[in-house]
């Protein structure tokens, strides 16, 4: 961060006698406005010195502060029977039965991750997890959301490859399991790619660890890996558009240690066994700052800090740089007076630094010393309580064109469409990323990438002698186009799919933790798509009864004044009573398929905003497929009706590519094949009747295709449901997909593109 000649720190003297007060250039090189910079001069009645204005600015910044999404935020559905803790600690809590509790969240990683995608999207793992076990439970499973640009360009495949290295390199050293996620590509993320990392734990339900700081006096404790001086000032540049300079940023990021990071957890877990912990705060963006500010804020509390006993392996650091030093693998806790020596003794036991550094007090301030003098005394409050909290001004923009279906210029047949989706690398494998992380560690895995629609995995201590037990499922989904077109839409249709996903995985879904990435928020229409994404998250996840009991906003992600698509990812947890009878999306032969949600008389699908869309068109223009709420919620509930009478075989999701392009993922693993029924009403029609397009590639929501060996039994107990299906036809060995009299299309060969694609295009291509 550069700093002006007249405050720069001299590190050969102690500056701390001579720290002069800042100014409003200072002010500015750290990411405040001149009202900011106002409104802390008035709050802490002086002008504030640079270890100070340091302090407030990393406190302020959007990424710790969400001043421009708070006001948004506190509209959203956060609360449940089965919710346990909600926003507002470092994850979510929810109540999963046998005395249980998933503690899971999704945090960003964005910035760092284009400047430096090794270390970026490694120290992201390395922050989500310290996040879930700081709660106080133990791991047991990593997602990640990847967005890249286009995946012809050089720098794409140079990022792409940085941070699936820094993901699997983190995670698999630890040892958590990376189980599932979703990698996209658009020319939109060229400049501003995004890296969002998911973690989910177990605890006991009554032994959950929060982060308020208690009882005046009480020793406040340093643990983990020495301070340096990297990662200084990460928050607020995480906070701020790039630029064509934003490599100079580079020192800035983080650098992980997945090694001490594993030292850390177990330590950690260790010490809570015992009584000794009263509060505990993972050191994440800001670093000692947010940690200390945010533990005696919430404990309505002081803190003094002697920043002379903070580890650090780096000399002559300074107060400043103590207090915004983002370095990896650290923790502050609050002890129990007198349990400082068992508390050591198992760090000193784990190789980890262990330090007194402070205590807290009844002041409500924060004071520092360092060298022997008082580099830092601000109240805590405005910290907090008066960072700024922007009102913006907003526009939703939503897209309500439509695609009449018989005016389409059809330039493909239905084989040569099925080939361009599956050669498309947004829909094609990502064998290729996934086979690079360790996604059976632990041996508790039951279904991972590329198996089902939602990962899971299995709960010890819940097996009996009738079942291998309980298991969480979990999933993280969003369609940007759909956000872009109609953001309130688009929000729904984000957490309806998750919900799908989890139901045809055989789980309920259960809560939501959503990772919020937009671009810069002072402009109206981005700011309408965060307005208009959370009011639909917010709508659905109320009607599905998936409340967001945590989650993460990252803005201005732009360069160069061009924004990324809008991007409100949820992460979606739920649960299944009993692992081996899980779903997984490969149909089996013999088996007949049949859409849920879809009648014979459904003839002409929605194809705007659409993959088929942007393939025949070269452009994504229309309103996005509706949705409808009561739809879903009925499509999930029949749905784990018949799977708990073992009625199904198999089920996946209908989203990108359509009905078609879900038949085919169903046939790839067994190399099966099938007779496609259609409907009666189309007779006479082509490989190129747009109607017969739209029908195969039409992206209509709240359907799911199913597989069983019981059709009479499923449809005795759809005869009531009210809920339109479709048989599709029974599965065979042939290995082609059969239209009738129209095509027949190698599975074979579809799969082929499909698994051959990404790996090409990225160079790793055998």
């Amino acid at each position: 961060m550069k700093m002006s000649n007249q405050t720069l720190y001299n590190i050969n003297k102690n500056e701390y006698q001579v720290q002069q007060e800042s100014t409003l250039e200072d002010a500015t090189e750290m990411g405040l406005t001149e009202d900011e910079f106002n409104l802390i001069c008035n709050k802490i009645k002086k002008i504030p010195n640079i270890t100070e204005l340091g302090i407030f600015s990393a406190m302020f910044s959007e990424h710790c502060s969400y001043k421009s999404s708070k006001k948004w935020l506190k509209t959203m559905p956060t609360k449940a029977k089965h919710v346990i803790q909600g926003p507002g600690e470092n994850a979510g809590v929810i109540d999963i039965g046998d005395n249980l509790a998933a503690v899971f969240k999704i945090e960003s990683h964005n910035h760092p991750s284009f400047i430096e995608p090794y270390q970026g999207a490694a120290t992201g793992v390395g922050g989500i997890l310290r996040d879930v076990f700081t709660m106080g439970a133990r791991p047991i499973a990593l997602l990640n959301a990847l967005r890249f640009g286009s995946p012809s360009e050089l720098l794409t495949k140079h990022l792409v490859s940085g941070v699936v290295k820094g993901i699997g390199g983190y995670g698999n050293c630890i040892g958590i399991p990376t189980v599932g996620g979703e990698t996209n590509f658009d020319k939109s993320y060229d400049g501003n790619i995004l890296v969002n990392a998911m973690a989910v734990g177990l605890a006991n339900k009554n032994r959950i660890f929060y982060s308020a700081a208690t009882g005046a006096g009480n020793p406040v404790i340093y643990v983990g890996a020495k301070t340096g001086r990297d990662g200084i000032h990460g928050a607020t540049m995480a906070s701020t558009e790039f630029t064509d300079n934003s490599s100079e940023k580079r020192p800035t990021v983080q650098v992980g240690d997945p090694f001490t990071g594993k030292l850390l957890l177990e330590s950690c877990l260790e010490l809570m066994s015992t009584d000794a912990v009263l509060s505990i705060q993972d050191m994440g963006a800001a670093g000692l700052t947010s940690s200390s500010v945010e533990m005696a804020s919430k404990g309505s509390l002081g803190m003094y800090l002697n920043l002379d006993l903070v580890p650090t392996r780096e000399d002559k650091m300074t107060s400043y740089e103590i207090m915004l030093s983002e370095s990896q693998e650290r923790m502050l806790m609050i002890l129990k007076p007198g349990s400082e020596e068992k508390a050591k003794s198992i760090f000193d036991k784990w190789d980890l630094d262990f330090a007194v550094i402070g205590e807290v007090t009844k002041t409500g301030r924060l004071i520092l010393d360092k060298d022997g003098f008082e580099s830092c005394n601000i109240p805590i409050n405005p910290l907090v309580e008066d960072a700024p909290e922007y009102d913006r001004p907003y526009e939703i923009i939503q897209n309500k064109n439509t695609i009449k279906i018989n005016e389409l210029n059809i330039n493909y047949t239905v084989d040569e469409i099925l080939t361009k989706i599956f050669e498309n690398p947004n829909i094609s494998s990502k064998r290729w990323i996934w086979e690079q992380y360790d996604s059976s560690v632990m041996g508790d895995t039951i279904s991972s990438n590329g198996k089902s629609d939602a990962s899971i995995v299995k709960i010890h201590g819940t097996e009996n002698s009738k079942s291998l037990g309980k298991g969480i499922a979990m999933t993280t989904d969003c369609t940007p186009r759909y956000v872009k077109s109609d953001p309130i839409n688009g929000g729904m249709q984000a957490v309806c799919e998750a919900a799908r996903n989890i139901a045809a995985s055989g789980a309920k879904p259960l809560a939501i933790t959503n990772n919020l990435n937009f671009g810069n928020p002072e402009k109206k229409n981005i700011m309408g798509e965060i307005v208009g994404s959370i009011k639909g998250i917010s709508k659905a996840a109320s009607f599905l009864n998936t409340p967001i009991v945590s989650g993460n906003v990252s803005l201005y992600n732009e360069t160069n004044g061009k924004g990324i698509l809008p991007t409100p990812v949820i992460g979606m947890v739920g649960v299944i009573d009993e692992v081996e009878n899980r779903l997984e999306m490969n149909a089996k032969e013999d088996n007949t398929l049949l859409v849920l949600g879809q009648s014979e008389n459904f003839t002409e699908g929605w194809i705007g905003c659409s993959v088929y869309q942007e393939i025949e068109n070269k452009i994504i223009d229309a309103a996005p497929p509706p949705v409808n709420l009561e739809k879903e919620k009925k499509i999930i509930d029949i749905l784990l009706q018949l799977h708990t009478k073992n009625l199904l075989t198999a089920a996946h999701d209908i989203s990108d590519g359509g009905l078609l392009t879900t038949i085919c993922e169903m046939l790839f693993k067994n190399n099966l094949g099938l007779n496609l029924n259609l409907p009666k009403s189309f007779l006479k029609i082509d490989s190129k009747d747009p109607i017969l397009h739209s029908w195969c590639f039409g992206e209509d929501q709240g359907r799911i295709i199913v597989a069983t060996d019981k059709i009479d039994k499923v449809k005795f107990c759809l005869k009531d449901s009210n809920l339109d299906y479709f048989v599709l036809g029974k599965t065979n060995a042939s290995n082609n997909l059969n239209l009738k009299d129209i095509t027949t299309i190698s599975i074979k060969g579809l799969k082929n593109s499909y698994e051959r694609i990404l790996p090409l295009i990225m160079g790793k291509h055998k």
